[in-house]
Formats: C-alpha cells, structure tokens, sequence
C-alpha cells in the first residue's frame, strides 16, 4: 500500500508550530510494509487543500490528512472535504454524545462552538475521537481512501494506533511479509561505514535493502526485507545480520530499534544496575534523556547538578586541589564526580559531565566545546575527553549522546 500525507495549518508554514505528526505516522507505518510517497504541508486554504488532496488520491491508495478540524471560523477542513467528497455537513447525534462525554471528562463545560463539532459530512463515515472532540473522518472514492484527523499530535497518535490502523490493515490487506534488523554502530563516520559494507551491500538479494540512518554521534542500521515466504524472509535477515556483526565487530553496540537511552536502560535492568547522575555543562540533559524512558525507575535513582564548583566539592567530595590543579574541566574532576554522586546515592553505575557549553567562557587549555565525561561501572571508571563545534544546544546534545555511549560501552564490556 502507498500513501500520501497532508499536514495543514498556517500555523505550520510560517515556523509557530513545528509538523511532528508526518514524522510519527511514517514512523509507525513503515514497519507494515507500507510506503509513504510524499508529505505536503498546505495552508488553511480550500483550494490548497483541494489540490493536495487531488494530487494525492491521483497518486496513492490511501490520503492521511491532519488539522483543520478545530471549532473556530479559520478551521475550513470539515468544510473543505464535504465539498469535495459531496453531501452536506449535518449533526451526528453520536458524534454530539462523544464530545459532551469528552468535555465533562475534562471538567469542562459544553460551549457552542464546541458543539459544532457535532456536525459531519454525510459522505464520510465517523470514527469517534476518544481523547478529542474532532472526529476522524473516513472517506471512500474509486477504492481510494482518505482519512481526516485532528492536528493535536497527542489526538492524532492515539486514534491512529486505536483505530486507523487495524482499519486500515484490515481495508488493504497483503500477503506479503516485512520484516527489519536494526543495529547501532558508533566509532566511523557514515563514508567509511558504507565504504566498509559496500562489498555486503552488493551481494544482498534484491528483496532486501541496507539503509544508513545517521543520528548524533552515532549511526543506526536498518535491514528491510519483504517477501511472501516468511520462513525464507527471517532466515535471512538473520544470517544477514550475522554477516554484518562479522564485517563490523565491536563498533556494533547494540542490536535494537530503540531510543539511545532505552537501549542503555534496558541493559542496566537486564543486569540488574542502578545509576545515577553529576552533571555540570549538560545541566541535568543526561539524567532528562534517561528519565524520558517509561519504566526508567526501575534502575535510575537520582542526579546532582553541580553546576558550580562548591556543589562538586561539598556535595560530590571533588577535590579542591585537584580543581586548582587541573581546573573544573578535566578528567579527575569528571571521576570524582562519577565516583562521588554513586557513592552519595547509592548506585552502581553513575555518569559525570563537565565542560564548557559556551558561547564564553572558554580558555587555551579548554576552549568552548570542550566536556569531559566520566562513566562509572561497579569499581571501574573510563573517562574521555571531547570537543564539540557549534552552538551551546549542540554541545549538551552532542555531550549526553557520547556520555550514553560510553557508558553502553561499558555495559557490554
């Protein structure tokens, strides 16, 4: 099946708000085998929405539209596609019954313009927004579908794991298979790396495809096979990837299709760790990125950011001559940190940064760029030091990325 996305709103074209509903329905829709054949960001016009839809029933089996469905004058969407699809916008007294129970859940009271909401096209059949008033649309033509749904991202995603979908799978059903292999791979750039792999790449079949997915500091690894004999497909894929452990060794660190700080959590449960945190240049970044995963309390304990110097003393046990010796950024005062902050809350594993994030502050010996991270493992501390070019958020960014890998490092070792 091939598909097609439209995102609307101005809001989107002048930079108020940032598109992530394209990004996450490619995302999800990409393991099923299906591919999307362009995204198109289109304003709250009816004509620039009428010729991406055009353009998209011309091009694609399936049409996934977001936004526009709001209860305000300059939301035309609903509108917009009654026109084009024919019947008449009417109320739908289901419809009415599933946003008043939406609003009273919010504690909210039912207004007029929220009621409107109630009104659909006769031409579309209505899936009920369970976490929103808007409902999701469903139009049918010529064996083309399109679906409209709400532009609030959190709206969007849950009704199309709920529901669009299985729906949709059920609509355009295959039998033919998909399936990938994702890996990790740090220490090459993306060049070298596909100079590396070249000669594998030659001689996959052609029902199979390598894809280089780089990510910052790292670079991710996408096998993807189809075939309509599943056996043959996993066998495959597995000696496939076999075959790239053999090609690239320990620049594999991990064989997941998983965030950075999943895979490192996942690691530190499998073996039953806890960490914690001392962050100074990435400000507690490190400790946010880990706490992003659900289930993370399961091994993280805590963070100390001690962006001052009297905190990494007082608080960590750093030592103040070490500070005069070697200055807040090296690698003694990164360990102390790593080995003070486990020993304060009680980890087994702990993680320590400590750098210049700029613009200023830089000196001849640690210009702006320069972090020194610490990874703590039982009894074991690595350290290394890095410099990073550009702005401060990339700095921090780039900071906690190698500070996750050095530690994963150190899990698999």
């Amino acid at each position: 099946m091939t598909y097609s996305i439209i995102i609307i709103g101005d809001e989107l074209l002048i930079g108020q708000v940032i598109d992530t509903n394209s990004g996450w329905i490619a995302r999800h829709l990409a393991p099923l085998g299906w591919q999307a054949r362009w995204v198109k960001v289109v304003a709250d016009s009816a004509a620039d929405i009428e010729q991406a839809i055009t353009e998209g029933l011309a091009q694609t089996d399936v049409v996934l539209m977001t936004g526009g469905l709001g209860p305000t004058k300059d939301d035309i969407t609903k509108a917009t596609l009654c026109r084009y699809f024919g019947g008449e916008l009417r109320h739908d007294e289901a419809t009415a019954r599933n946003v008043a129970a939406v609003v009273e859940a919010r504690h909210l009271k039912l207004n007029d313009y929220t009621r409107t909401q109630a009104m659909v096209p006769t031409s579309c059949r209505v899936i009920q927004n369970q976490v929103g008033t808007a409902p999701i649309m469903w139009f049918e033509r010529d064996g083309k579908v399109l679906v409209s749904m709400p532009g609030v991202p959190f709206e969007t995603e849950t009704m199309m794991q709920r529901e669009v979908i299985p729906q949709l799978l059920e609509r355009f059903h295959s039998d033919v298979h998909l399936a990938q292999r994702h890996l990790v791979v740090t220490g090459i750039i993306e060049s070298l790396l596909a100079m590396k792999l070249d000669d594998f790449e030659r001689s996959l079949p052609a029902w199979l495809h390598l894809a280089y997915l780089p990510q910052t500091g790292w670079i991710k690894l996408r096998l993807t096979g189809m075939h309509s004999d599943e056996q043959l497909l996993n066998g495959e894929m597995d000696a496939q990837v076999t075959r790239l452990h053999n090609a690239l060794g320990d620049a594999i660190v991990a064989d997941d299709d998983l965030p950075l700080a999943a895979i490192v959590g996942q690691r530190l449960r499998d073996r039953g760790l806890s960490i914690a945190t001392a962050e100074s240049c990435t400000g507690g970044n490190v400790a946010h990125a880990i706490t992003q995963v659900a289930g993370s309390s399961d091994y993280f304990v805590g963070a100390v950011v001690s962006y001052a110097t009297r905190v990494k003393v007082d608080q960590l046990g750093v030592s103040a001559a070490d500070v005069e010796r070697h200055s807040v950024v090296s690698q003694p005062v990164a360990e102390q940190m790593a080995t003070g902050v486990s020993r304060l809350l009680n980890t087994d594993c702990a993680i320590a940064t400590t750098g210049v994030a700029g613009p200023g502050g830089g000196t001849p010996d640690n210009p702006v760029g320069t972090v020194w991270m610490a990874v703590r493992v039982g009894e074991r501390i690595v350290s290394q030091r890095k410099h990073y070019p550009g702005t401060r958020d990339r700095v921090i960014t780039r900071a906690t990325t190698d500070a996750l890998l050095l530690l994963l490092a150190q899990l698999r070792g």
